[in-house]
C-alpha cells in the first residue's frame, strides 16, 4: 500500500515541473525571453526634455519693434524668458547682453543668440517664437471717431479697422473710403471700399485683408 501511494505523488510532481513558467518560456530568435516584462519609459522623460530645435516657428517672419519674443534655451530655465523688442530694435538677455532683433527672422536670431552663448553654455539650443506681433501696423485717418495707428493683429480687414477706430463720424462719406498701399518699388495703389454696398451684401470681396503700412482714408 505504501508503494502504490507514492505513484500519484510522483506523477503530480512531474506535472508540476512541466507546468512551471521556467519551462514554458519561449526564447525569441535573438535569444531574449519573450515573456519578460517590457521596461516602462521613466515618467521623467517628458516632451519638455526633447530638443527644442524641432519646435515649429515662422522662419520667414521679420521681427520688428514692439514685437514680443519667447526666448527658450534648452535645459537653461534661467536664460529662457519673454522679452519685448525695444524701439531701438534690440533685446536684452542674461549672458548675451544686448542683441539686434528687428530686421531678423526668428531662425536668424536663434543663430545669433546661440553664437553669443557658446562661451557660457555647452552646445546651446535656442528657440525664438514670436508671441505677439505688434510691429505690423496700419493707419486710419479722416472721418472716424479714433483715427490713428493700429496693430494688424487687432484688425486684419477694412471693416475691422473701421470698428477699431470707433466707427464713422456723422458726415463721413461711407461710399468713398479707400486704402493707400505702398508697393516695394515706392509706388502707391488705391483700393476702394464702398461701405454702404458692403453692408448690403454687395461686392463682399472689397473687404480686403490689410497689409503692414496700409493707410485707410475716410473722407
Amino acid at each position: 500500500m505504501k508503494c502504490g501511494a507514492e505513484k500519484p505523488i510522483r506523477l503530480g510532481l512531474v506535472l508540476l515541473v512541466l507546468g512551471s513558467p521556467l519551462l514554458s518560456q519561449t526564447p525569441s530568435s535573438d535569444g531574449t525571453d519573450r515573456n519578460q516584462p517590457v521596461p516602462e519609459v521613466p515618467s521623467s522623460m517628458t516632451q519638455s526634455d526633447a530638443n527644442p530645435g524641432s519646435r515649429p516657428h515662422n522662419g520667414n517672419f521679420i521681427i520688428g519693434n514692439d514685437d514680443v519674443l519667447a526666448i527658450s534655451v534648452w535645459k537653461e530655465p534661467d536664460l529662457s524668458k519673454s522679452v519685448p523688442v525695444r524701439s531701438d530694435g534690440k533685446i536684452s538677455l542674461p549672458l548675451v547682453g544686448e542683441i539686434q532683433a528687428t530686421g531678423r527672422t526668428p531662425f536668424q536670431l536663434e543663430k545669433d543668440i546661440s553664437a553669443k552663448l557658446q562661451s557660457f553654455v555647452n552646445a546651446p539650443e535656442v528657440t525664438v517664437i514670436v508671441e505677439q506681433v505688434n510691429s505690423k501696423k496700419f493707419n486710419i485717418v479722416g472721418e472716424v471717431m479714433k483715427p490713428g495707428s493700429y496693430s494688424l493683429a487687432l484688425a486684419p480687414t477694412v471693416m475691422d479697422a473701421i470698428a477699431n477706430a470707433g466707427g464713422f463720424r456723422d458726415f463721413a462719406k461711407k461710399t468713398g473710403v479707400y486704402i493707400l498701399r505702398r508697393s516695394p518699388d515706392g509706388s502707391q495703389t488705391k483700393i476702394g471700399f464702398n461701405y454702404k454696398e458692403f453692408i448690403k451684401g454687395k461686392n463682399p470681396g472689397q473687404n480686403v485683408k490689410l497689409e503692414s503700412n496700409d493707410t485707410i482714408i475716410v473722407p
